[in-house]
């Protein structure tokens, strides 16, 4: 039955995205799709009883509180039960679950008080609240009455792995230890498929990425906050259905030192391991992204609102796929933004395919191979701007503070000329660095990339990727 709601939720998102992106654009989405799941081999491993008590006696003398804060509103009493218990099984035992209840019916208030009593847990505390103001201003009534050093967001319908927290307290030890105290935490992800009692689709999540995160909430779930900084940000009702999106951001702005290029990116810790399990259901925006469209636009808003908070003359689109979305920078990315140092995009073969752009810090390209129509999956993070290590020397363009760097880099001064690139229908100019006077084989264009992206970071600038530039040799 499970399997029979996702290809039926299939359908519906690929009529719906006919209608948005035409027939060729749904063509292209539906292949990659489908070789996705072929290639999907996914099996999540429970951390057996063994590890957990290691774990359970490697943390006893940590000292770190963390407040879980669920906002319930008419929650189903198998999920209820499901998430507490998720919750209880915990390796790492310093915690408190605060569940603010705003559902209607005084019946539904019963079973969540009941669920509650039986468990005999005192960690586990239970406010009703009067009325219900909405996603944002709900949460915030557990973050209130959170008593912790950190403050986790768990919805009432999903669930936890046995290690989250410890891994989380492991994090905040080893930056208290180093002197870079966490203040934003947060893992991979699955979906729970529920009528196939089943886990699907890891989201595995790149470390802290600005550009990345300016054009999709790919931090998500699990996320964990230092309670100081999220009781004075708190969630905004204005911003509700991506007020967790908003208050990422508020914290990234929050982390921005005065004068500093760049936020304090080694206060912001990805653990690279599926802690969270995302309940797939019929009415959940985990299966169904339809369900709550009034969120990206509110997701949209919240983007705006950060470039505004930070002086950045641009304007935020809705791109093709709901929930991501794209800056259009005024007049561009390098003059909008102090922080970039370097830009670039991709370059393609005579097959169209992805063979030169954007490098991680090993050299290797950025989704090589990939058809230039692909996005990469339904991350799509392969059609999203990104920081990575270096940009292919041939399709990218320097700050003019930054310039001299490619003379003492290649021996040759740095100049520019305009290409004309198309896009859809239409054709743009652009300015990228002017390599005629270079003569180097592949290997010899690759070293020179890496070697003015190495330069560019060292004075403190980002490197950043963008799809939307796309030149064909």
């Amino acid at each position: 039955m499970g399997n029979r709601i996702l290809r039926i939720d299939n359908v519906r998102k690929t009529v719906n995205y006919l209608k948005k992106n035409g027939l060729a654009g749904t063509f292209y989405a539906a292949a990659e799709r489908v070789q996705e799941e072929k290639k999907a081999d996914y099996r999540y491993l429970l951390p057996d009883k063994q590890t957990l008590e290691e774990q359970r006696q490697g943390t006893a003398d940590y000292p770190y509180l963390f407040s879980i804060v669920t906002p319930a509103y008419e929650t189903k009493e198998t999920h209820l039960r499901e998430m507490i218990a998720s919750v209880q099984a915990q390796s790492y035992t310093r915690w408190e679950l605060v569940i603010v209840d705003a559902s209607a019916g005084s019946a539904v208030e019963r079973t969540v008080r009941q669920v509650i009593h039986e468990t005999g847990d005192l960690r586990i505390r239970y406010s009703r609240l009067s009325e219900n103001k909405g996603i944002a201003e709900n949460t915030n009534a557990g973050i209130d009455l959170a008593g912790g050093d950190y403050i986790a967001l768990l919805d009432h319908d999903d669930f936890i792995t046995p290690d989250a927290l410890y891994e989380m307290a492991c994090c905040v030890h080893r930056g208290r230890q180093q002197g870079r105290p966490s203040a934003l935490l947060y893992s991979d992800e699955d979906k729970y498929d529920e009528g196939a009692q089943t886990l699907v689709f890891p989201n595995k999540k790149k470390n802290f990425n600005l550009d990345l995160i300016l054009s999709n909430n790919y931090i998500c779930h699990f996320m964990v906050v230092e309670a100081g900084l999220m009781k004075r940000l708190k969630l905004r009702g204005d911003y509700d259905g991506a007020q967790d999106y908003d208050l990422v951001l508020r914290v990234v702005d929050s982390l921005w030192e005065e004068d500093a290029l760049t936020p304090q990116t080694a206060r912001i810790c990805h653990i690279p391991k599926v802690l969270y399990h995302w309940r797939s259901h019929r009415d959940s925006t985990a299966l169904n992204t339809g369900s709550k469209t009034y969120a990206y636009e509110a997701g949209r808003r919240a983007l705006a609102d950060f470039c505004a908070g930070r002086g950045i003359r641009a304007a935020v689109e809705h791109s093709l796929h709901l929930g991501f979305y794209r800056i259009v920078y005024e007049p561009d990315l390098l003059e909008a933004r102090r922080d970039a140092g370097m830009t670039g995009g991709r370059i393609l073969d005579g097959k169209g395919r992805i063979f030169a752009g954007g490098y991680d810090e090993a050299g290797r390209c950025l989704f090589e191979g990939l058809p230039a129509r692909f996005t990469g999956g339904s991350t799509h993070l392969a059609a999203l701007r990104q920081d990575c290590a270096a940009v292919d020397i041939r399709c990218m363009r320097l700050r003019k503070e930054l310039q001299p760097l490619y003379l003492e880099i290649t021996g040759l001064p740095y100049r520019e000329k305009s290409v004309r690139l198309k896009e859809g229908r239409a054709t743009k100019t652009i300015r990228l660095a002017d390599v005629s006077g270079l003569t180097c084989d592949e290997a010899g264009y690759r070293k020179l990339g890496m070697a003015l992206g190495e330069a560019v970071r060292r004075e403190g600038y980002l490197v950043v990727w963008d799809p939307g530039i796309t030149i064909q040799l």
